[in-house]
């Protein structure tokens, strides 16, 4: 839903069932938390929250441009996804990269395939493969070689993409212990809502 302009989630259900009255309480008085921060926020902290949120959205932006120089990217083919042509463009770490930002230094240890909607122009699919151990912080984490995330976006109402499907197979090692995680996350039954929609406390009737 949108709640003065920003995306927010609301869970309703949990392994298809509904929520409990103490969890569906809890999501309300989240909800109404939010909205009364929204409601009751100043011109001054408005301001800085969307100065934040477009410096957020520049600075996700300037990643992307980064990942075109870590690079070297290959046509594949074609291929027919959901009955949809897609162009198939495999990327491989370009020899002597350097990067520029501290975020993009994780680039080169990974490589990935991605699916590319002929007529939209939007990735539909992302297969990216841990190629080389991965660490954070200097003993936090280390993501082992051959962690795998498979993501799918899906077209909706034949009007926007959204999340289908993400895949995660994940070998780590989280403060000297080590674990391995296999995990499936799938998403359905989206429903179209308002934009112009809002949310607003409940008020006693004066009657």
């Amino acid at each position: 839903m949108e709640l003065y302009g920003e995306q927010v989630e609301r869970l309703i259900a949990k392994d298809d069932k509904p929520l409990s009255s103490k969890d569906a309480a809890r999501e309300e008085e989240r909800i109404e938390k939010l909205i009364d921060e929204r409601k009751n926020e100043s011109e001054d902290d408005r301001r800085k929250r969307l100065e934040k949120e477009e410096k957020d959205r520049e600075q996700a932006r300037e990643f992307v441009k980064e990942i075109t120089d870590a690079y070297n990217f290959r046509f594949a083919g074609m291929e027919r996804l959901e009955g949809r042509e897609v162009y198939v463009i495999d990327a491989d770490p370009r020899p002597g990269y350097e990067p520029r930002r501290r975020e993009a230094k994780l680039l080169p240890k990974f490589r990935f395939r991605v699916w590319i909607d002929q007529a939209d122009e939007e990735w539909v699919k992302l297969d990216a493969e841990c190629i080389d151990t991965v660490s954070v912080g200097w003993f936090i984490a280390r993501v082992h070689k051959g962690s795998r995330v498979l993501i799918e976006q899906t077209r909706v109402n034949d009007e926007v993409w959204l999340p289908k499907s993400v895949a995660l197979k994940l070998d780590a090692r989280i403060l000297l212990k080590g674990f391995n995680l296999d995990e499936d996350v799938s998403y359905r039954d989206y429903k179209k809502f308002r934009t112009d929609t809002r949310i607003v406390p409940a008020v006693e009737d004066p009657k």
